[in-house]
């Protein structure tokens, strides 16, 4: 799989939405190899969109067509600064359930010593995670250069994911939360999509 994760900080939520659904009905059904994206705008105004497809070809033939520049020239104008663009195949999937149905995601964006070892530690016991904390019905983790990450959480809703916040982990996981923690370089950013678009080809 191949994620471009684009970011940036914009005036109006509402036209941004309107902008990604131009692109769904006109450049959609000719986007080959398009798997989905998630993307919202925080309460502070920061834009986030994941985009998912299937290789990192299929993005690029997509990039190259006259009407993605097109599209896009339309977009950039919603932004109010510089845009960022980070690109990567190094991306892990755990899914317990549909995350287009997830009425809350969170984005982490932070950096560790050993990613690695963080992924270990996240893969190890899977299905221990998902059982302490069925709020999060899916999560995407994607890896950038210098050990730089993006996490994206989904949840069922923002209220099951607070309320799952305050829960003790088990004993078995606590050994692992710590060892993240400590691989854990700086403080890492939470972005909250409180209304995310989660959109799939039809």
């Amino acid at each position: 799989m191949f994620v471009q994760l684009i970011q940036g900080q914009v005036t109006d939520a509402g036209e941004v939405r309107a902008a990604m659904d131009r692109w769904l009905q006109d450049l959609a059904p000719g986007a080959s190899g398009w798997l989905g994206s998630t993307a919202g705008v925080t309460e502070d105004g920061t834009s986030i969109a994941v985009v998912r497809f299937e290789s990192e070809e299929a993005a690029r033939r997509n990039s190259d067509r006259p009407e993605q520049g097109q599209w896009w020239a339309e977009m950039s104008k919603l932004f109010s600064g510089d845009v960022s663009f980070r690109d990567s195949t190094d991306v892990d999937v755990d899914a317990h359930g549909n995350p287009d149905d997830a009425g809350f995601v969170q984005v982490i964006q932070g950096r560790s010593s050993d990613p690695e070892r963080a992924r270990e530690l996240m893969n190890d016991d899977s299905g221990k995670w998902a059982e302490w904390r069925p709020d999060i019905i899916g999560s995407l983790g994607v890896a950038h250069d210098g050990g730089v990450y993006t996490m994206v959480l989904y949840f069922t809703s923002e209220e099951a994911a607070r309320e799952g916040e305050t829960k003790e982990p088990p004993a078995e996981l606590t050994a692992a939360m710590e060892e993240m923690d400590a691989l854990s370089v700086g403080v890492p950013e939470y972005f909250d999509l409180r209304q995310p678009w989660l959109d799939s080809p039809q």
